[in-house]
């Protein structure tokens, strides 16, 4: 083959030639076009609203008709000049994705994922479990014992032991051990909640 025969890559590569920019051509609008074509749109509506009644027998004045039209017409004009607001920015970051949230997902959901996932790489790494879930679970419990019973941890060791239960202040106290399994997650978030 010669240098010119590049193969498949080079038939569909994008080209380097630039394509030039056109500029937008914007007509100027007519106010007289515009309010042409609204009469019209309003006369067009009520010919065949007043036809479509008088061919089913109902009787309705005239007036009453073509004055709906004028009102749903500048309704419709008045809800076009509202903008919509803009499209919330996608998150550029992996674990911040919201799997089946769509494009605007709320900050509830997006907390949940990232602990998620935070949960899903400390069930194969003991040393992630321990420097990033097992603090937050110790501030946690502390927290919830601070706020319900006036103690932490620190303070009263014996009665955070006994409302903590023996598995729980095991894990907050050895955190050397191995992660632990979901259902025991679980069982330690369960504890929390009845603190």
């Amino acid at each position: 083959m010669s240098e010119r025969d590049g193969g498949l890559d080079d038939l569909f590569a994008s080209s380097a030639e630039p394509v030039p920019d056109l500029p937008e051509v914007r007509r100027p609008r007519s106010r007289a076009a515009w309010i042409i074509r609204n009469v019209l749109f309003i006369a067009g509506a009520t010919t065949v609203t007043v036809a479509g009644l008088r061919s089913a027998g109902v009787s309705v004045p005239l007036l009453l008709v073509v004055t709906a039209f004028v009102a749903l017409r500048l309704l419709m004009l008045a809800v076009s000049q509202v903008a919509p607001p803009p499209p919330p920015k996608r998150s550029t970051r992996p674990g911040d994705r919201d799997h089946g949230a769509g494009q605007g997902g709320d900050a509830l959901r997006t907390a949940v994922r990232r602990w998620e996932l935070r949960l899903d790489w400390a069930q194969s790494d003991a040393d992630q479990y321990s420097r990033n879930v097992l603090p937050v679970i110790a501030e946690l419990t502390d927290e919830r014992l601070r706020l319900r019973h006036g103690i932490t941890r620190a303070s009263d060791p014996r009665r955070a032991r006994e409302l903590l239960g023996e598995a729980l202040w095991r894990t907050l106290e050895e955190p050397g051990r191995r992660p632990p399994k979901a259902r025991e997650v679980a069982a330690y978030v369960e504890t929390l909640e009845r603190l």
